[in-house]
């Protein structure tokens, strides 16, 4: 029963990095974008990049805490 437990919390902690990473490099972009004159090509293609990193790690970490549960009994 510990055992369940305790990677109950490790998928948890995995899935709340992703939401971190998510908040951090796709939302607060956004929002600063939309509050700000900036408008060139290349601010951008860098948001586009980045968002597209951060959102890539977001997906990954969930995908980990998915995993890290399909092991327990149901």
């Amino acid at each position: 029963m510990r055992e369940i437990e305790r990677t109950k919390y490790l998928a948890n902690a995995i899935d709340r990095a992703s939401t971190s990473c998510l908040t951090v490099g796709v939302f607060a972009p956004i929002a600063a974008a939309l509050y700000s004159a900036t408008g060139t090509i290349a601010a951008t293609f860098t948001f586009v990049i980045g968002a597209f990193c951060w959102l890539s790690a977001a997906v990954a970490l969930h995908l980990a805490g998915r995993r890290a549960l399909k092991g327990l009994p149901q």
